[in-house]
């Protein structure tokens, strides 16, 4: 077995509403996601995806589409927070998501693993998993997921 990794940016805003410090206030980051795949190599001599686990182009697809493109320029707040989901709600075609935690960097990543997960699982046949992700909300701090399968292996 074999992993692989892709890196994809966006940029989004945030606050946590509880916090005692600095990011109790409206600002934002830009995000660093790693996905992490684990599978063996293909062997198709003569294919495309000869020599390799996936096609990193094939990660990107799937995250930009499932994820990233969500949550691109877009602020994430929790649905606690009231007051702010009532203020963007008053901006017409404000890209909000509203999620059910708090948008730590840790929350953040529990929640991107909980979307990928499946959909790599259903797209790949479980030919292959999604290992890990490793969320930067800077470059000096960031959370990782690791897979039940992953920690096994």
């Amino acid at each position: 077995m074999i992993t692989i990794t892709r890196r994809l940016e966006f940029d989004a805003g945030h606050r946590i509403p509880n916090h005692d410090g600095q990011c109790a206030h409206l600002h934002g980051h830009r995000y660093a996601l790693e996905i992490t795949i684990a599978g063996e190599v293909l062997q198709h001599p003569g294919s495309s995806d000869d020599g390799m686990v996936l096609d990193f182009g094939d990660i990107k697809r799937l995250a930009q589409e499932n994820l990233v493109g969500k949550w691109d320029h877009a602020f994430l707040v929790a649905k606690e927070d009231q007051r702010v989901v009532t203020f963007l709600e008053s901006m017409p075609n404000h890209k909000t998501v509203i999620l059910d935690e708090v948008p730590t960097v840790e929350n953040l990543a529990r929640i991107a693993f909980a979307i990928l997960e499946p959909i790599f699982k259903l797209a790949f046949h479980e030919r292959l998993f999604l290992a890990a992700i490793r969320l930067y909300e800077t470059p000096n701090c960031w959370a990782d997921v690791l897979s039940k399968t992953a920690v096994k292996v």
